[in-house]
């Protein structure tokens, strides 16, 4: 799976360079194999974004695209709309990407995080319940609820100061690394995309995902 991620990292025309950023000597040792770069990070990160920081720390670069490794049906054309969405805005230091939800049933699994944007596109919230809520269920209101993407674009000095942030009530309650940006006063502009990931956050997503890959 971290190959795959890999690989299609790579098709990502705003990408300069890919890095496998873990703990693990064993995703070190894989990554070599494949023919990827890797480097070792610390143990007691909170969060991805912690562990990005700290690689980029110590690699040149103004933009830095965090990926996550379970994402094995990345779409390379995301990135680069993630990373566009961060350049065309100069006050824009955080970007994201979010895609319509289509099947009913993910609005109510946790495990799709959720969010709601503002008139600008920024970011208002994201959770793991349904927002927004429709209070009046007879109502014949139409809502559309955007499903977050796990992948995050920073502006240098922003990643570089997400591990001095003081984690809040929010981050903890729903385990969500994004939110300390939010609790913390910043922004993060959030771009629409059509494609659609699938994560492999439990054991049966991962013949969800090769279902997925034989069409």
């Amino acid at each position: 799976m971290i190959q795959r991620v890999y690989e299609r990292a790579k098709l990502a025309e705003k990408a300069d360079r890919v890095i496998v950023a873990t703990d693990d000597e064993r995703v070190v040792k894989a990554v070599e194999e494949f023919g990827g770069e890797a480097r070792m990070t610390r143990t007691d990160h909170r969060t991805g974004t912690e562990r990005v920081a700290e690689v980029a720390a110590h690699v040149a670069g103004e933009v830095f695209v965090n990926v996550q490794g379970d994402e094995p049906l990345l779409d390379p054309a995301a990135v680069d709309t993630a990373v566009k969405a961060l350049l065309e805005q100069p006050t824009a230091a955080i970007s994201t990407v979010a895609t319509p939800i289509k099947t009913p049933a993910d609005i109510m699994d946790p495990n799709i995080v959720k969010t709601v944007l503002d008139f600008e596109n920024y970011a208002l919230y994201f959770s793991r319940a349904p927002i927004p809520w429709v209070r009046d269920a007879a109502s014949k209101i139409h809502v559309r609820h955007l499903k977050h993407l796990g992948l995050y674009v920073f502006q240098r000095d922003a990643l570089l100061e997400y591990p001095t942030l003081p984690q809040g009530e929010l981050e903890r309650i729903e385990q969500l690394e994004q939110l300390r940006w939010l609790e913390n006063g910043w922004r993060i502009r959030v771009a629409e995309v059509e494609h659609d990931a699938v994560s492999v956050d439990v054991p049966e997503d991962v013949a969800r995902v090769e279902r997925l890959l034989q069409k």
